[in-house]
């Protein structure tokens, strides 16, 4: 069934909100974080009022009852991905340092100099400077898909580079800027084929599509919070059982511990080897009511609006003489529009646009080598979610009128 637009959206306060007097929001940068509903609000609201303690360690009530809420929460995030096991998911603080914790543990073990890591043109930083900063220290080669002219990936030169027998495949299930969703399952099964591990960026794929990672047969996983209804400030990271256990702490110090002495220690299991000190708990709990927030809608539905309105938007932005809108057609991309403008800076943009209420992002987008393949410095960004109205696409393209008559 197609989604109640406007009775959802009555379950997120901020979308109420007039930016200033008489000028209503429309928030149209769930790519760089999505809004909150009122449960998950509340669920976090109501850990705080009544089941505050720390975890794991202390046998009162409410410790208790607090660390059976962060471990339930671990459940609904491997249930949300079918991961086999809970414990297959490690809490890390986002995307990034879910990405950053497989780059120095288990490449730090399994990459040494000369060994290949492939990625591709379109990676988010945090996909990028973990190894850059490998390679500067062990001597590991960079290798990368090129993307296309229509936003896809160079699938020919992945099966050339693949034919170098490289270690690890680490790329993108969906571009921030592009929105191009790529052929995820076929990369991973080419990659194996050829003997390497596959690490899978899901920052904008885990918000917006279904996701089985058994399915998948992927390595490892991560993805945030925030971008799926959830709280900043904690993300997930899945692995492969075997991966993960035989891969050495991340970082040390309590929790992560099963004994300590003056000279040495033993690292605790699965997943808390990788959860070191007091974990973000209200933000684990906030997470897990985002995740029973999406199953309730379901994943599908997610789905099939936003492919409606990334339609409906692309339909709309290529009326505009000027727009210039990358990535491919929206059958083959989720709901992001990055564009340009003729003649207009896309921080200008999004500065004017922001006058008729319409929140959207202008940069690079933490993807400065895509911007530079294709020549251009930055983008304006729209992206939609659960929650946008086609009425908000139309408000865009008016403003984006609105912007042409100032710049004459």
């Amino acid at each position: 069934m197609p989604l109640d637009i406007p009775r959802l959206r009555q379950d997120f306060p901020i979308l109420n909100r007039e930016v200033r007097p008489g000028v209503p929001l429309a928030y149209l940068d769930s790519t760089a974080t999505a809004q909150k509903p009122l449960a998950v609000i509340n669920a976090m609201d109501e850990f705080y009022r009544r089941f505050n303690a720390n975890i794991h360690r202390g046998v009162h009530t409410l410790a208790e009852e607090s660390t059976a809420m962060y471990e339930a929460a671990r459940a609904k995030v491997a249930r949300f991905i079918n991961a086999p096991s809970a414990e297959q998911i490690i809490f890390t603080r986002n995307t990034t340092e879910a990405i950053n914790l497989v780059a120095y543990t288990w490449a730090r073990v399994n990459l040494k100099k000369g060994d290949l890591v492939v990625l591709t043109e379109m990676e988010h930083h945090s996909n990028l400077v973990p190894w850059h900063m490998l390679s500067a220290e062990r001597g590991v080669n960079l290798e990368f898909v090129p993307v296309m002219d229509d936003g896809l990936l160079d699938l020919d030169i992945y099966r050339a580079l693949l034919a170098r027998t490289p270690k690890l495949v680490a790329f993108t299930a969906m571009s921030n800027v592009l929105g191009t969703i790529n052929p995820v399952a076929e990369i991973i099964r080419l990659a194996h084929e050829a003997g390497a591990a596959t690490l899978v960026d899901g920052a904008q794929s885990v918000p917006h599509l279904p996701v089985d990672v058994q399915a998948l047969d992927v390595d490892f996983l991560a993805f945030s919070a925030h971008k799926m209804l959830g709280p900043t400030g904690i993300g997930a990271l899945y692995g492969k059982r075997p991966l993960l256990e035989a891969m050495p702490p991340f970082l040390g110090g309590g929790d992560m511990i099963k004994t300590v002495h003056l000279r040495n220690f033993v690292p605790n299991d699965v997943p808390h080897k990788f959860e070191a000190g007091t974990p973000a708990i209200a933000e684990a709990v906030g997470f897990g009511a985002a995740v029973d927030y999406l199953e309730t809608i379901g994943m599908d539905a997610v789905a099939s609006h936003e492919q409606e309105i990334i339609a409906y938007a692309l339909e709309r932005l290529e009326e505009i003489p000027g727009v210039k809108v990358f990535g491919p057609p929206a059958d083959k991309k989720g709901g992001v529009a990055a564009f340009t403008l003729d003649g207009i800076h896309p921080h200008d943009v999004a500065q004017i646009l922001d006058g008729s209420g319409i929140a959207v992002r202008a940069g690079h987008h933490c993807a400065q080598p895509l911007h530079e393949k294709f020549g251009i410095p930055a983008t304006t960004r729209a992206s939609f979610y659960l929650y946008s109205l086609r009425e908000e696409v139309d408000k865009l393209v008016k403003g984006i009128y609105e912007v042409k008559k100032i710049f004459g």
